[in-house]
């Protein structure tokens, strides 16, 4: 048998590990914020992204003061899988680790598939970047800081009419996907009030073959391709599309607002355009700051694609972070319940703009978005002019 004093000194050392994002306090004042994000799976590599800016924040601010009390912040992060028969057990795990609210996910599929357990448990829980409407729609648990989908597909949809001057537009979207089928729906809906004309597909879970979708948006005299997919869609939809001579602009909503993607553009003829949430340089101290971090260590930049350029989820976790903390002080507590009524009025003013939710759904007030070109020769996202839309 053990000797007494080792088995403590095992039980300290597990209690300490036991949580993603900090170390737990003996005296107990500690707040925990639960982080519901994909570390693999389609998404993976959005959803580390979001989970950086988030680990980011924490690294800065580690510490709330309620009262006379100072609490350690401690992440907790579940693995949602990016899927959505993933999502209810992702979220038990997070509710189960005693947290007074949660942040996430990347990708509206498995956000709407976790909510129920969320709700059910009485924690509140705030989208960072999930910008379907059903996320939030109908219920008072969900809140959300990102603008949605009818907003971004109406950005697109003129982007592609008013901008790039094409009648005709191909839109792409993966057969079940929430996030890529909803704001397909909303961009072919804006684009054909202006007088466009859409041909529409889905492709199955699982696929890797783009070329006939490919061929199919050629020969339909289509002068642009619209797909918002996963990362990992998009990888095969920019190398098949350079293979194949795509010859038209590929537009995309925020999910392709990635290194991932500047990546798998770069040295090739695919001209790809991005709506999304928050353009690096608009912040610098911001930018300059999170890149110091992620390059000190090899996880995080690892996490970050390999390199330390800036994606606006990892800016919009940020925020997020903040957001929570100002609502668990408007509460003056950190009970969920507390904090569930604290984040309808709470507000911030963010690095990605002023953050005010509506009385609801809880959705976010906002009318503006940025749009990104690819520089397939710099490997590095231009800035184009933002959107608003009053």
């Amino acid at each position: 048998m053990r000797k007494v004093l080792f088995t403590l000194f095992v039980l300290v050392i597990a209690s300490s590990m036991l949580f993603a994002g900090g170390s737990s306090e003996s005296d107990g004042n500690v707040i925990r914020i639960g982080v519901f994000e994909p570390a693999s799976g389609d998404n993976g590599a959005g959803g580390k992204q979001e989970t950086l800016g988030i680990q980011y924040a924490n690294y800065l601010t580690p510490t709330l003061t309620l009262g006379d009390t100072e609490y350690q912040v401690e992440l907790v992060i579940a693995d949602n899988e990016s899927s959505n028969d993933r999502a209810a057990t992702a979220a038990a795990t997070l509710i189960n680790a005693d947290i007074s609210v949660a942040l996430g996910s990347y990708g509206s599929g498995v956000s709407i598939a976790g909510s129920d357990t969320f709700r059910a448990a009485g924690v509140p829980i705030i989208g960072i970047t999930c910008t379907n409407p059903q996320v939030t729609e109908g219920n008072t648990h969900y809140f959300r800081i990102c603008f949605l989908d009818p907003f971004q597909g109406t950005v697109l949809a003129n982007y592609a009419y008013n901008v790039l001057g094409v009648r005709k537009a191909y839109c792409l979207a993966k057969l079940g996907d929430d996030y890529s089928g909803g704001l397909v729906n909303y961009f072919i809906e804006a684009f054909e009030s202006l007088g466009g004309e859409c041909v529409s597909e889905t492709f199955p879970e699982g696929n890797s073959d783009f070329t006939s979708y490919i061929a199919n948006a050629k020969n339909s005299g289509c002068e642009v391709f619209f797909s918002p997919v996963s990362t990992e869609a998009a990888q095969l939809i920019i190398n098949q599309a350079d293979s194949q001579s795509l010859g038209m602009p590929i537009l995309a909503g925020d999910t392709w607002d990635s290194n991932v993607i500047l990546q798998a553009a770069m040295g090739t003829d695919v001209d790809v355009t991005v709506t999304t949430f928050y353009p690096e340089g608009a912040d610098a101290d911001f930018d300059n700051g999170f890149k110091e971090w992620v390059n000190a260590d090899s996880t995080r930049l690892n996490n970050n694609g390999g390199d330390d350029t800036v994606a606006a989820v990892t800016a919009m976790g940020f925020d997020a972070y903040y957001f929570a903390l100002e609502a668990i002080k408007n509460a003056g507590s950190s009970d969920p319940a507390d904090v569930m009524e604290a984040l309808w009025d709470t507000e911030l003013d963010g690095i990605s703009g002023h953050i005010a939710l509506d009385d609801v759904n809880g959705d976010a007030i906002r009318n503006t978005a940025y749009v990104k070109h690819c520089n397939n020769e710099t490997g590095a996202w231009d800035a184009l002019p933002s959107v608003t839309i009053e």
